[in-house]
């Protein structure tokens, strides 16, 4: 196994018991400054009227952007946390497999700005979102 099999094996692992399991988040791709992830297009990402909710948009986008700004760090001397998230909805969708990748806008020492695309399989875009990460020392 190469070290980014390990790396996406890590990152999904780390899903399990939460909000990105629920979900059915799944990490499968990144590089130097990005991170791509998959969302399913159920029932259970519905709002009441059968379409994908914002929301889980939005926990889709966190999801993806945060660990962005892990991967760009020493882990163990850091911690990231989001402090800031803004998002415009653009399509619905019905069905199918959602991706959203993440991708730094700014890599500072103490913050980092991340813009995550969401898009459908034809590659339609769904929602497009900012996240500020702030860089924390671990104590």
């Amino acid at each position: 196994m190469d070290t980014k099999e390990k790396t996406l094996a890590y990152l999904n692992s780390l899903c399990k018991n939460t909000l990105m399991e629920t979900l059915n988040i799944k990490y499968i791709d990144f590089g130097d400054d990005y991170l791509v992830a998959t969302m399913p297009v159920t029932s259970k990402v519905y709002q009441p009227d059968g379409v994908l909710n914002g929301g889980a948009s939005m926990a889709l986008a966190e999801s993806v952007g945060s660990p962005t700004s892990m991967l760009a760090i020493d882990s163990n001397k850091f911690m990231v946390r989001g402090i800031s998230f803004t998002a415009n909805h653009l399509k619905s969708v019905k069905s199918g497999l959602v991706t959203a990748t993440a991708t730094f806008i700014h890599k500072g020492r103490t913050t980092h700005l991340i813009e995550i695309k969401i898009t459908d399989e034809k590659g339609n875009l769904i929602s497009i979102g900012k996240l500020t990460n702030i860089i924390l020392p671990k104590k």
